[in-house]
């Protein structure tokens, strides 16, 4: 049976997405995620669910999601999250690779490879 290849996050470059806007207030980052398709319109119509939601992160995804500039590495990230965090971002790397996962599964950033494609 072959092994899969591992992917390494550290190199890759996350891009803000432009599908949902984010504002920040106070140091608090929101994102604003328009809910769009054919069940997000009968959700609105018939279940009065709002056409927008607003996500607000916490402390930690607050001062990492600015920093997604498409001009970083995770790895870039992770040292300037270890230098305003310390400890208390520890397990660091598995911490930041879930969250940009999570945040990319969400379509509110995407990835840029070493070769420059959109992941």
């Amino acid at each position: 049976m072959a092994k899969k290849a591992q992917t390494n996050y550290l190199d890759y470059i996350p891009v803000i997405s432009d599908k949902n806007t984010w504002s920040q207030e106070n140091g608090k980052v929101t994102v604003h995620m328009v809910h769009r398709g054919f069940y997000a319109a009968i959700a609105q119509k018939f279940f009065h669910r709002p056409r927008v939601s607003h996500i607000d992160l916490d402390e930690m995804g607050s001062f990492i999601f600015p920093l997604l500039d498409g001009q970083r590495t995770v790895e870039d990230i992770a040292q300037l999250v270890k230098a305003e965090f310390g400890d208390k971002a520890e397990p660091l790397y598995d911490r930041l690779v879930k969250y940009l996962q999570i945040l990319h599964n969400n379509g509110f950033i995407r990835f840029q490879g070493k070769d420059g494609q959109l992941k």
